[in-house]
């Protein structure tokens, strides 16, 4: 089942917004102007990724600063595990999840 999450043409690089679907807490992001879904906790200890801050590719858990590469999901500067980055689905304009 397809969940409708954003139009595509709101999706320039640099947006950013938060989601709740179906119990959990996802983030959708334009980085180089590639959109990128992932959960929004960070694998470290589960805290909101909602005020991270992203640069360039980087995003930066502002609980712990842990940062991780947002086309990979991996952390660089801790060892953690990665983050949950999910695949977007499309259909026709807008940009989703598949459940």
């Amino acid at each position: 089942m397809f969940i409708a999450l954003e139009r595509l043409i709101n999706l320039d690089d640099g947006y950013r917004q938060s989601f709740q679907v179906d119990g959990r807490s996802l983030m959708l992001l334009v980085v180089e102007n590639q959109p990128l879904l992932l959960e929004s906790r960070c694998p470290h200890q589960g805290a909101s990724l909602h005020s991270a801050t992203v640069v360039g590719r980087v995003l930066r858990c502002s609980r712990h600063g842990i940062e991780f590469d947002l086309l990979s999901g991996r952390p660089l500067n801790a060892a953690c595990t990665n983050l949950t980055l999910l695949k977007p689905a499309y259909d026709g304009d807008r940009i989703g999840i598949d459940l």
